[in-house]
């Protein structure tokens, strides 16, 4: 309903607005700025003169100037569509445990892969005082402030079984009857 009363405003007498504006006289344009080279060449014969003529001593010394320019020679390289890293980086061989098959072989000097983090987040938690942070900075090839803040912002998740005479006792639980 609000949308075809505002259409009924916006386009009432429509054609008498837009030929007023039509009709209106064009502003005329601000004046444009003579620019300063322009009128100088233009009122002295003798720029004109000096820019047009030679100078025999410059173009001697222009004659003496001599450019030779070569290609550098074509390298073909090997290897078809395969891409090589413009930078390479140093890699190690990852610290591989029980979950071999899942992680990756080789990991760039200063990083760890996903498996290599849960399991020394794990020595870490149940051997402390052997797995200390600069043990395991030294052990991964990282640096000791990386570990610190690792070693206190993640924790691995622990599992925990409950004993089944709990289950037997929450189950037995007889509800509360309503009346």
């Amino acid at each position: 309903m609000g949308g075809r009363l505002t259409r009924v405003f916006r386009n009432f007498n429509v054609e008498n607005r837009a030929r007023r504006v039509i009709s209106k006289e064009k502003p005329t344009p601000a004046p444009r700025h003579r620019t300063a080279r322009l009128d100088t060449m233009a009122d002295s014969p003798e720029i004109k003169e000096e820019v047009l003529r030679k100078d025999d001593r410059f173009l001697t010394l222009l004659k003496d100037v001599y450019v030779e320019s070569r290609d550098p020679p074509v390298q073909v390289k090997d290897g078809g569509s395969e891409h090589l890293p413009s930078k390479q980086k140093e890699k190690r061989l990852t610290k591989l445990g029980h979950l071999e098959a899942l992680d990756i072989k080789k990991v760039s000097k200063g990083k760890i892969s996903l498996v290599e983090a849960l399991t020394l987040l794990n020595n870490h938690k149940l051997q402390p005082q052997i797995w200390t942070a600069e043990k395991i900075a030294a052990e991964y090839s990282l640096e000791l402030k990386d570990v610190n803040s690792l070693l206190e912002f993640f924790i691995p998740f622990t599992v925990m079984k409950f004993p089944k005479e709990t289950k037997k006792a929450i189950t037995s639980h007889k509800p509360k009857q309503l009346t």
